[in-house]
């Protein structure tokens, strides 16, 4: 079969012809039709992630296609059936084996390409804004980075919660699709000072990073009272330090998030949270935005695309 593989931390990862695995006791055989990219896989390539797989491996943490095979003894979504899986690693190939427990039925609502940008992003927003943060209605969310992956979901999710979401994106372009996706108020992470606008509105309640640096000393000091941060990643490179004594003074809260973390210590938390997703998805009070779909030899394209900050939403590697 066909695979993207990283072979080399220092070399970029190439399509390369491998053995088609066979699932051991407890595995389905995935058909992948469909994977989704995410701003850790390009962590992963240079070894740097928090949960980089050993050499050699294949890319993509978020997969959906049809079962092929169960393994021996194994219980499992029936030969032919159509699922979604988190699998952490191996999207990008034309099979791939996963825990057949990780496997979620998909929904009739949603295409391949649908389901493969749904779980991580929709996700990690909604376990951080519902289960970490308790966001409540009528506060004031800060999204930044608000144009990308999960970004754009958390000003979706923010807003259908009944949150006052004000979209932090650089240039117009970015900020628009925000407020497509139901941002009330824009902020120009390129042109505009983030704490003195925040600030103009009132401040925030709950701020959601996926970018650091800058953009979350920026945000930190223009938190109001009993503020919750959330940072839930770095995509700028730079891991901002936090001044205790200021967490102290405004009684401020910062709490992480790592999505994929509650799969090894608490799934029930995103299997309640995947519940009320799909149900929000098939009501069709969400829908991914999906800016790029590119078939799997184009996939050094795609990770370009993320790469450069040219993408918005999720970017999809089409398996055919």
């Amino acid at each position: 079969m066909r695979a993207f593989q990283v072979t080399s931390h220092e070399s970029p990862p190439t399509i390369q012809e491998i053995p088609t695995p066979e699932p051991a006791k407890g595995q389905i055989l995935v058909r992948i039709r469909a994977c989704a990219l995410n701003f850790g896989d390009l962590l992963m390539m240079k070894g740097t992630y928090q949960a980089t797989p050993p050499l050699p491996f294949i890319l993509g943490m978020e997969v959906a296609g049809e079962v092929a095979a169960l393994g021996p003894d194994t219980k499992g979504p029936a030969v032919g059936s159509k699922v979604l899986v988190f699998g952490g690693q191996g999207g990008l190939a034309e099979y791939g084996c996963y825990p057949a427990e990780s496997a979620v039925p998909l929904p009739e609502s949603m295409s391949f390409e649908e389901a493969a940008a749904f779980p991580v992003a929709y996700g990690t927003s909604h376990v951080a804004l519902d289960y970490r943060a308790r966001l409540k209605e009528g506060e004031n969310l800060l999204v930044l980075g608000a144009a990308g992956g999960v970004g754009l979901t958390a000003v979706e999710i923010g807003k259908l919660m009944g949150a006052n979401v004000i979209a932090c994106a650089r240039g117009g372009e970015k900020l628009e699709i925000a407020k497509k996706m139901g941002a009330d108020h824009l902020i120009d992470a390129g042109s505009e000072d983030i704490r003195d606008a925040v600030k103009a509105l009132g401040g925030a309640d709950v701020v959601y990073d996926p970018v650091g640096g800058e953009q979350f000393k920026a945000a930190f000091r223009a938190c109001r009272p009993e503020a919750r941060l959330l940072p839930i990643g770095f995509a700028s490179g730079d891991i901002p330090s936090i001044p205790a004594n200021h967490l102290l003074v405004k009684n401020l809260t910062v709490m992480g998030l790592y999505w994929g973390g509650y799969m090894a210590f608490k799934p029930q938390v995103i299997l309640n949270s995947m519940r009320t997703l799909f149900g929000w998805h098939a009501e069709g009070k969400i829908k991914p935005h999906i800016s790029h779909v590119l078939p799997l030899e184009q996939a050094a394209d795609a990770y370009e695309l993320m790469r450069s900050r040219k993408s918005t939403g999720k970017v999809v590697v089409k398996v055919d």
